[in-house]
């Protein structure tokens, strides 16, 4: 019988005290079997965000965290996935899945739902008819021999233990906690199978981590994690301060996906994707440079092959093809104009994640049913000129939301967009790599 209590290791932590494995392990099981009450899970874990945990420390949580469930193992190099802290419009996911597979990569992707004011992988999928991402371990293993790349919902098997975790996390204010959100993320990347991840690790307005070097201290507690286990693995910090490519809204997104895969995509959406592809390449040993991952990755879009492997896997995840062409967005269009000439300059680019969520394009509670169709699309970008009347942004949405848009434009008009007289440096999309 264990001498440990959930007690004494509280006030370790409290005390600044580094715990160990053993003491990690039977205060997490003790959760997960009802042993240790919730009100002392949240306890330690206000400690831990005060206190913060060594690299040791992460690695023991997320191990346990991964341990109290199903994984996947596979074995080589080319097994890499990608992870993002998610962001306004960042639908990369769809386009460096395919264009990574189509340099030989194995993707193995679980993805998650919407969470506050970002948007969720897997709702945006599910804006192609038909399309399922409730998939078991042998069937994942199924799809990712046969298409190389593979979209799942994280299952209930999946580190069931961060599940635990995060819901005591996102009502007791410790969301924002290095050494949680590291074990929330490798657990579930680690259970997956992939030998190789590659970090999307978003900084500015509309990102958890509001600046680069919050950014910068996420990427290394992940790195430091991954190196622990043995995995490969490269982070990359990149622009939230507007939106991803234009579009943002479910089925706006996967529409904007499609086209980027085509090769008529915007810059921004586009560059973002192929390098992150790239560093996926070069993780997967398939390539012996960043450049000729670059290269590689640009071809796959150029050669069409990247769109037909997103086909592929919408055809083998039950999605209709004709759907793909046929995205319902909503009929009614609501344009935001410019009240004044000038350059933009910035965005209150979480506020916009917001709207959508007003609109119906996301939850406010667990569980509400989301709106593909509503979004928006955006026709300006930080440091573009812009005249007064000049249209800013088309809102898609239903007539009977018109008193709704009415405010929604509003507050785009007075409070979400800043336009200056003076020139505005256009956001770098990639601040910093970082590599173990």
């Amino acid at each position: 019988m264990s001498d440990f209590t959930a007690y004494n290791i509280i006030a370790s932590k409290k005390n600044k005290k580094e715990l160990s494995f053993e003491e990690i392990k039977w205060f997490v099981e003790s959760c997960v079997s009802g042993k240790v009450h919730k009100y002392q899970l949240s306890a330690l874990l206000m400690a831990i965000y005060l206190n913060g945990m060594t690299t040791e420390e992460t690695a023991h949580l997320t191990k346990v965290m991964l341990d109290s469930g199903e994984k996947l193992k596979f074995s080589g190099a080319h097994y890499v996935d990608k992870h993002s802290t998610g962001g306004i419009g960042d639908k990369a996911s769809f386009i460096l899945g395919p264009i990574a597979a189509a340099c030989g990569v194995k993707v193995p992707m679980i993805a998650g739902r919407g969470l506050g004011h970002t948007g969720g992988t897997i709702d945006k999928v599910e804006s192609i008819e038909g399309f399922k991402t409730a998939i078991n371990s042998k069937k994942f293993k199924e799809l990712l021999k046969k298409n190389d790349f593979v979209l799942s919902a994280q299952t209930k098997k999946i580190a069931p233990a961060d599940g635990l975790i995060y819901s005591i996390r996102d009502v007791t204010a410790t969301i924002e906690s290095i050494p949680l959100i590291t074990a929330s993320i490798m657990s579930k990347k680690l259970a997956e199978g992939a030998n190789g991840i590659v970090m999307d690790i978003k900084t500015g307005s509309g990102s958890f981590m509001k600046t680069p070097k919050r950014a910068t201290e996420l990427a290394k507690s992940i790195l430091g994690t991954a190196k622990q286990f043995n995995k490969s693995a490269a982070a990359l910090l990149t622009d939230m301060s507007q939106p991803l490519g234009n579009k943002v809204g479910n089925s706006l997104e996967i529409l904007e996906s499609v086209q980027t895969l085509k090769g008529e995509g915007p810059k921004d959406l586009t560059d973002l994707s192929v390098e992150l592809a790239a560093y996926m390449v070069l993780l997967a040993k398939k390539a012996k440079t960043v450049k000729e991952a670059r290269v590689k990755c640009r071809d796959a879009i150029k050669s069409g092959k990247a769109y037909e492997i997103f086909r592929k896997v919408v055809k083998s995840q039950g999605g209709k093809l004709a759907s793909l062409d046929n995205l319902k967005v909503a009929k009614k269009e609501t344009i935001v104009k410019a009240k004044s000439n000038g350059y933009l300059s910035s965005f209150k680019n979480a506020e916009i994640g917001l709207r959508l969520v007003d609109l119906g394009g996301g939850r406010k509670v667990t569980g509400q049913k989301i709106d593909h169709s509503v979004g928006f699309d955006f026709h300006k970008k930080i440091g573009d000129k812009i005249k007064k009347g000049e249209p800013i942004l088309t809102i898609y949405h239903h007539a009977k939301q018109n008193p709704l848009v009415k405010k929604i434009v509003k507050d785009f008009q007075e409070d979400i967009i800043s336009i200056s007289k003076s020139k505005v440096q256009k956001p770098k999309l990639i601040s910093k790599v970082l590599k173990i």
